[in-house]
């Protein structure tokens, strides 16, 4: 059982470590503030709940656990509102997001 335990404790924060990788990637690559915000939004939510759900599954039923159902509860309530808040502080300064016409008039500048 311990065996199952640690496999798919492993898989979790294999997963979650790759939702981060990509959602480092999606910060560096995508082209302005409301999708690299949506980029991080999404992805560091996701990657470490991930991740806290696997050490969850190592830790087994104890007080740790308590502690990561508490830190995940957290993540998943202030992550999301942290996004919100600063797309909507983007739009109140005029930050404009890009549309698909402005990305091609922007490569063909280069």
């Amino acid at each position: 059982m311990a065996l199952a335990a640690d496999i798919v404790s492993w898989a979790l924060m294999g997963g979650g470590a790759l939702f981060l990788l990509i959602a480092g990637v999606g910060i560096l690559r995508l082209p302005d503030v409301f999708t690299r915000m949506h980029a991080a939004g999404i992805g560091d939510t996701l990657g470490a709940g991930l991740i806290l759900v696997g050490l969850m599954f190592q830790s087994g039923f104890s007080l740790v656990t308590v502690k990561l159902v508490f830190v995940l509860i957290l993540l998943f309530v202030t992550s999301p509102t942290a996004t919100h808040a600063l797309a909507k502080t983007a739009l109140t300064g005029n930050v404009k997001p890009l549309l698909a016409g402005d990305l091609e008039d922007e490569k063909s500048k280069r």
